[in-house]
């Protein structure tokens, strides 16, 4: 009999929760992954997974929960001593954290959370990098990081302009600073994922991801089934 898994949202916004059941292999370790992503992509404080009735039926499907999203820390509670071990033996999950319980998951969000993150829905139209540009820059000044304010302002500006150019949907924009960086990301709901292109000097476009590429720390594209995540993160000094 095939195994099965079962991912439930318990919880959304500012803390997701997803109760996760039934047996995790590698049959079963894409959905316990799409499960995720939508969840990463949603951009919450963080993400806790209930595996209180999961049984490990293969230790090397847990890599599916290696770091995608930097700015999301992954906290799994109730788990059995095998499924933590596993985790725990896996280079690929290092930044997964344990927890003994749901309280004790909770009540560690909200003693951790510091406010730090502006959301805001942008239309695809080319006053939305304008509005980005200045919405950057004033955040990155009410939380004293102006010495990243050109650079995020900057960053933030092609994303959105990719989306506008290439995706043409709605999209969120969200600004987070956490552990020293400053994280910024795009959700659109177009499938067609970036590329960093190799423009000539004539040319007149085709440089945004290769100047994102330049001017982060790290970068990347979360995939999810209605669209994606453009994420780039910076590090940051207090003023």
């Amino acid at each position: 009999m095939p195994s099965q898994l079962v991912c439930r949202p318990e919880q959304d916004l500012p803390v997701t929760v997803l109760t996760v059941s039934g047996t995790l292999d590698r049959m079963t370790e894409g959905a316990l992954g799409a499960a995720v992503r939508r969840s990463l992509a949603g951009q919450p404080d963080r993400v806790l997974l209930d595996f209180t009735r999961l049984r490990l039926g293969d230790p090397a499907a847990t890599a599916v929960l290696g770091a995608e999203f930097p700015a999301v820390p992954i906290v799994v509670f109730g788990a059995d001593a095998e499924t933590r071990a596993a985790l725990a033996a896996d280079p690929r999950c290092a930044e997964v954290r344990l927890s003994a319980g749901y309280r004790e998951s909770l009540a560690e969000a909200e003693k951790q959370r510091t406010g730090d993150v502006v959301r805001v829905r942008l239309r695809p139209v080319p006053e939305a990098c304008r509005q980005v540009r200045g919405l950057v820059a004033q955040t990155c000044a009410a939380w004293q990081r102006s010495d990243s304010t050109a650079t995020a302002a900057l960053i933030a500006t092609e994303l959105v302009a990719n989306v506008v150019r290439h995706a043409r949907t709605t999209m969120d924009f969200t600004l987070r600073l956490r552990d020293g960086r400053v994280i910024l990301a795009v959700r659109d709901h177009s499938r067609r994922m970036p590329r960093t292109l190799d423009p000539d000097v004539t040319d007149a476009g085709g440089r945004g991801l290769r100047l994102v590429d330049d001017l982060a720390d790290a970068w990347g594209v979360l995939p999810v089934t209605d669209g994606k995540v453009v994420w780039s993160q910076l590090s940051t000094a207090t003023a």
